[in-house]
């Protein structure tokens, strides 16, 4: 069978025009997969699983493919042929910026299969179609999964694989190019990898941030969900802890392939949750929500890298603090506190150092101009230990900020604060001191059990004892609202205890600054 890329469509505009969906001729009874959208914004390339008009019929485990857009929504899909699709598994990684290259999935051969234990092939733009896909080496390049999931930016592809050193299922890793040569591919190491599946990963256009699907991360929604983490250095090897996207994106069902498109302005990922068949393409164009992670990284640090001397009883807590949406390093306060004080101040270059005792437990306060203090504990019991690094990453102060107040807690089913929460709320009683003119919004949330009438009432008076508890401490009333939402907000599935658990929280999100 001989497919021609002639775009000669009938589309009713005003089919297009009266759908809500832009994406409503694209999804399907089938298996919609890897979306890709050209750099100019036009062409949306994306895989089909089991359709009867892949070249392997309905057995065929995916084939390319293509949609073009048409100012209020895509067009109805034509496949994209037999030069680019066979019996295999065919998936596009990306294109170059002037739209001449298209990159793809796994390697070709001849006899109408691929290889997927191989990395991607390249196909020229003719003006007529695209040529035959001319196979890339990269070195050492090995993948024992049945599908390649990955991005093709200029000179860099990052991918999921089963390869070498894959600590779980499937791992991320990237490979990069100098001149006519690709390096050895890198595992992106245990922050980003699970003992589970991490897959379908994509970089920003900067290359800073990495959007992925795991399977392998507690606290998620469903079988797969998006997460982000930011990259800390050149080496690719060190991350911030991954962040999951939460119920903008995720679901109870399988999301995969978070990707943005800078001409269009708007994201698109794929669910299984409320699809037509297995999986449907969805569009996000919404800024996602500010969430403030403490993102601490706390690690070990081997003796041999460790050039100071540290007295016995005694541990050295090394760090740096960064700007945690640019990555640039800031000037801060660092606070352990236990029976006596103990504090550094980070210098230029964001780093710190200080010498504790290795037998205490301590609350730590991070504080910076213009930017939210972070809380946190440490409980180390161990003389062997010598160095620790904790790298802490501090949000800018801006409106709509959202922090949880993850150490404020309460006796169940009442308003009475544990003990252990008058040391965050006194991080924020001393942020609010520190920047006189923020004022903000107490938020209340509890889980779904019980009376829904009743966790309303319940969230409202935590609100307002977390109020007049800060209140008490000499911030002016004018400064904090607060409201309490009961169970309507949840950021987790319902159905286990860990996920009722993220749900029973108390944020603050910033109203001016």
């Amino acid at each position: 069978m001989k497919y021609l890329l002639i775009f000669s469509l009938v589309v009713s505009f005003s089919a297009l025009s009266q759908s809500a969906d832009p994406l409503a001729l694209i999804n399907s009874s089938y298996d919609e997969q890897n979306p890709v959208i050209s750099p100019d914004g036009k062409t949306l390339y994306f895989t089909i699983a089991n359709h009867p008009d892949n070249i392997g019929g309905k057995k065929d485990p995916g084939d390319i493919w293509i949609a073009l857009w048409m100012g209020t929504g895509w067009s109805a899909p034509v496949h994209a042929g037999s030069v680019l699709n066979n019996r295999g598994y065919n998936g596009v990684a990306g294109l170059s910026y002037d739209g001449s290259e298209l990159y793809l999935l796994s390697h070709y051969a001849k006899g109408n299969e691929n290889i997927t234990t191989q990395g991607i092939s390249v196909s020229q733009n003719t003006g007529t179609g695209w040529s035959t896909p001319q196979n890339i080496s990269i070195p050492y390049f090995l993948n024992r999964s049945s599908t390649l999931s990955g991005q093709w930016l200029p000179d860099l592809f990052v991918f999921s694989a089963e390869s070498y050193n894959t600590i779980g299922a499937e791992d991320i890793y990237i490979t990069r190019k100098t001149g006519n040569s690709w390096s050895e591919p890198i595992n992106l190491g245990s922050t980003i990898n699970t003992v589970f599946q991490e897959t379908s990963p994509t970089l920003s256009a900067d290359g800073k941030k990495l959007y992925f699907a795991s399977n392998g991360r507690r606290g998620g929604f469903g079988s797969f969900d998006i997460y982000v983490s930011d990259r800390l250095d050149e080496s690719w090897k060190n991350w911030s802890t991954p962040v999951n996207l939460g119920t903008q994106i995720n679901s109870e069902g399988r999301e995969l392939f978070f990707r943005g498109s800078d001409a269009q302005k708007m994201a698109l990922y794929t669910t299984t949750q409320n699809s037509d068949g297995y999986g449907d393409i969805k569009l996000f164009k919404d800024s996602l929500q500010a969430i403030l992670k403490v993102d601490t990284i706390v690690r070990i640090v081997e003796a041999k890298r460790d050039s100071i001397k540290v007295p016995d009883k005694k541990v050295k807590i090394v760090g740096c603090i960064t700007n945690s949406k640019t990555g640039e390093p800031i000037i801060a306060k660092v606070t352990f506190k236990t029976d006596s004080l103990y504090v550094a101040t980070s210098g230029a270059d964001g780093n710190y150092v200080l010498i504790v005792p290795s037998t205490k437990i301590y609350s730590i306060e991070v504080e910076a101009k213009r930017f939210v203090n972070v809380s946190e504990k440490l409980d180390i019991h161990t003389f062997e230990m010598q160095t620790l690094e904790m790298n802490f990453r501090l949000q800018p102060i801006e409106v709509g900020a959202v922090v949880n107040l993850k150490s404020v807690l309460f006796e169940l089913g009442k308003t009475d604060l544990l003990e252990e929460s008058f040391s965050e709320l006194n991080v924020v009683v001393d942020f609010l001191n520190s920047n006189s003119s923020v004022v903000i919004a107490l938020e209340g949330h509890t889980d779904n059990r019980g009376d829904m009438k009743k966790n309303l009432e319940l969230s409202q008076q935590r609100v307002d004892k977390i109020k007049s508890y800060l209140i008490s401490k000499g911030i002016s009333q004018r400064r904090i609202k607060g409201k309490g939402y009961g169970g309507s907000r949840p950021i987790a599935t319902n159905d286990s205890e860990e996920a009722r658990r993220l749900n029973r929280r108390v944020e603050f999100r910033i109203l001016k600054n």
